[in-house]
């Protein structure tokens, strides 16, 4: 169905001064998502083939290998309390503030990892400090999703948000594209004794240079109007984790719901697929893996902001329906045809599987941001964000090792990702549609509460 609104077909067109600012904001959003998720990405890519074995006592190494694993989840379970304490105060003080905090933070945990000693030298204390240092990681995470969401939606006239909310998205495959990129150069370029030495190190130091990057860009950028608009009035929430749960409960469960296909969707397909490629019959080398999840990453880059202005033009819930379908199903044909590893199959089947996630990821940003009051947008989407991630995309690759490397059963990692698209579509069922656009009415100067934005 067209999407059609009032409020879009009555805004002015942007003038200079506002696209420039639109601009900045898309490249802000964008970076900052992309150091979050290379360094994600990177955790995730050394996860069983290093961590695993540098990391733990080496007694068992498929217990190393859940373990590692888990170490990787500490970051979602961490994401709740980010979301928490930065999602209130970017209804407080504002987004931009407190998006240098988190970018800060991620960065410095992510190269505080590049330093840290091994099982060898520190014995117990070396997962612990992993641990830490990935709890930091997720907690930082968990503020930067919603603001950076809101840093380039906010700033969007009515029938773009999708495709501009689609920066925070697409910082998701190019950090990963880096991180995954950079660690195939690195293997390819010195011995596997080296790379395990010092090698997987540089590529967490490296991260510092995303962080000056996005603080400099960051730095140079206004407020978003939205949040200009309610500072003026005097309507910043005093207690906004309080009023989200009390006004806005439903709205809260279904983004929660919504997220759980893509995140478990992309757990497997960016994450997980590398160790499981890696096993069975004709078993894929480690570079011929990470050139799977690498090359789908680089045409995600280019997917996630087509997939967004796609959802500007066709109902966001549907289109989000639509590829959680297509997800559930394409999870057993690549298990399927996969039995017997084939390098040339499993980049096709990867990269169809990540661009299908495109099409629930990239209309995420918008939908989820959609379902909130301006005043508690932040902390509404930072709590889905962090509180889905848990239960989702924390616990999947834990799931997926313990699946395959315990209960030698592929099938069952299936059942997982399919059971995930089924509450996703479940969620999008609980969730609003929106026809119009709230916020142009409160840059205008009406209520937001005076008009019906939403259908139920």
């Amino acid at each position: 169905m067209p999407r059609t609104s009032p409020a879009a077909a009555t805004a002015p067109p942007h003038t200079d001064e506002e696209r420039r600012s639109l601009h900045k904001a898309f490249v802000a959003s964008l970076s900052g998502t992309s150091l979050e998720w290379y360094d994600f990405a990177l955790f995730g890519a050394v996860t069983g083939t290093v961590f695993s074995k540098l990391f733990f006592d080496g007694s068992d190494p498929a217990m190393d290998t859940i373990k590692a694993f888990m170490t990787y989840g500490a970051g979602y379970i961490a994401r709740p309390i980010g979301g928490i304490f930065f999602g209130r105060l970017g209804d407080v003080i504002g987004r931009k503030k407190v998006l240098v905090w988190t970018l800060l933070l991620i960065g410095l945990a992510t190269a505080a990892i590049g330093i840290l000693p091994t099982y060898a030298s520190a014995g117990i204390w070396a997962p612990i400090l992993l641990v830490t240092m990935r709890f930091l990681q997720g907690v930082g995470v968990g503020g930067e999703w919603g603001g950076a969401v809101l840093l380039s939606s906010e700033f969007a006239r009515p029938g773009t948000r999708g495709l501009w909310a689609s920066a925070a998205q697409t910082g998701v495959p190019l950090g990963s594209f880096m991180a995954n990129s950079l660690v195939l150069v690195l293997t390819a370029s010195m011995s596997q004794e080296t790379f395990l030495a010092w090698g997987w190190r540089l590529a967490f130091g490296l991260s510092l240079i995303l962080v000056g990057f996005g603080l400099w860009i960051r730095h140079k950028l206004e407020e978003t109007p939205v949040f200009q608009r309610l500072a003026e009035q005097g309507d910043a929430p005093k207690a906004p984790i309080t009023e989200v749960f009390r006004t806005q409960g439903r709205a809260l469960v279904g983004a929660i719901l919504v997220r759980f296909g893509p995140d478990v969707l992309y757990a497997f397909f960016a994450i997980y697929v590398i160790t499981w490629l890696q096993s069975g019959p004709n078993k894929l080398t480690y570079g011929q893996a990470l050139t799977c999840t690498m090359s789908a990453a680089f045409i995600q880059i280019f997917c996630m902001p087509l997939a967004g202005w796609v959802s500007d033009r066709i109902e966001r819930k549907k289109l989000y329906g639509m590829a959680a379908v297509a997800a559930a199903i394409w999870i057993f044909v690549f298990l399927a045809v996969l039995q017997n590893r084939n390098f040339v199959l499993a980049l096709a089947g990867v990269i169809i599987g990540l661009v299908i996630h495109c099409f629930m990821y990239a209309p995420q940003a918008a939908h989820i941001a959609e379902q909130f009051h301006a005043r508690l947008r932040y902390t509404g989407s930072s709590l889905a964000y962090t509180f889905a991630g848990v239960f989702g995309g924390g616990i999947a690759p834990v799931m997926f090792a313990l699946f395959h490397k315990q209960m030698e059963n592929s099938w069952l990692i299936g059942a997982w990702v399919a059971g995930a698209c089924l509450i996703t579509l479940i969620g999008l069922a609980m969730s609003k549609t929106v026809i119009d656009d709230a916020d142009q009415v409160l840059l205008s100067g009406s209520s937001e509460d005076d008009t019906a934005g939403q259908v139920p």
